[in-house]
């Protein structure tokens, strides 16, 4: 596990995620500590139903805790209110939204909520970050188009252009690219690398596109079940922590080619 530092934006300590279900509680997983430095590039790694969006939405205080401890920016999650929260993280989920008449642009204006008055006027600054936000997604040919007019490739960047608008020095992204194809999926990884790069921010993403994800993020935050492990991509995989992920008689992690294969059968 990375050790904790003065650059961190993000540090668990000893957390417990799960849920509440009528009178029991469901602990998906426990003593999770890791620390996370200011721009850098995470991808949360396992299986279906281990927990990842739990734990994403742990952090982004959508789902309460169930013991344990997360700081963010040096200071306690639950002293954030929600406004104060949204000037600091921004989140984009899975979810489709609900259909609306609205812009492209008005769809990324609505990351500016945090910062705009009781009436929504959007102020110059405001207008700025929108602008920027646009620009660095490569969107300005679609900021006319209606919602619904788009292409799910299209809406995952219009929903990080909203996230980047909220100017949060962290952004949690659960599944990105969950809908897209190979060619989409990509680019998708390729802008939030270039974002990472660009603006010094801090992503972490859930992603199955574990192939890929070694190639490209900077650390791993892999979840197995049993425990939950954080390091660099390098050390990960020097390390064999990779190993846990999958039964090896159905996959094997290939260190040479930085990525899993099929186990052969004897």
């Amino acid at each position: 596990m990375k050790s904790e530092n003065s650059n961190s934006i993000l540090t668990i300590h000893n957390l417990s995620i799960g849920y509440l279900k009528k009178k029991s509680t469901i602990e998906i997983a426990n003593n999770i500590d890791l620390s996370i430095s200011k721009g850098k590039f995470v991808a949360l790694l396992g299986k279906n139903g281990i927990g990842k969006s739990t734990l994403l939405r742990s952090i982004a205080k959508v789902q309460p805790l169930l013991s344990g401890e997360i700081i963010l920016k040096e200071k306690p999650l639950n002293n954030y209110s929600q406004k104060e929260l949204a000037t600091v993280l921004s989140l984009v989920l899975t979810e489709r939204l609900p259909v609306s008449q609205l812009t492209v642009f008005e769809l990324v204006a609505l990351g500016r909520q945090p910062y705009t008055n009781w009436v929504d006027t959007l102020s110059e600054i405001d207008i700025e970050k929108i602008n920027q936000a646009i620009e660095q997604t490569e969107i300005s040919h679609i900021i006319n188009k209606r919602f619904y007019e788009l292409s799910d490739g299209q809406l995952q960047r219009v929903l990080i252009a909203r996230a980047l608008a909220q100017d949060t020095e962290l952004t949690i992204l659960d599944e990105p690219t969950a809908h897209l194809d190979m060619h989409h999926t990509y680019k998708i990884f390729q802008l939030l690398q270039k974002l990472v790069v660009t603006t010094q921010k801090t992503i972490i993403i859930s992603t199955h596109q574990i192939n890929l994800a070694l190639e490209i993020v900077d650390e791993l935050i892999i979840m197995d079940g049993k425990n939950v492990k954080h390091d660099s991509t390098k050390n990960c995989i020097e390390s064999n922590l990779l190993d846990s992920l999958f039964p090896k008689e159905i996959l094997h992690f290939n260190k040479t080619l930085r990525q899993f294969t099929i186990s052969k059968k004897d």
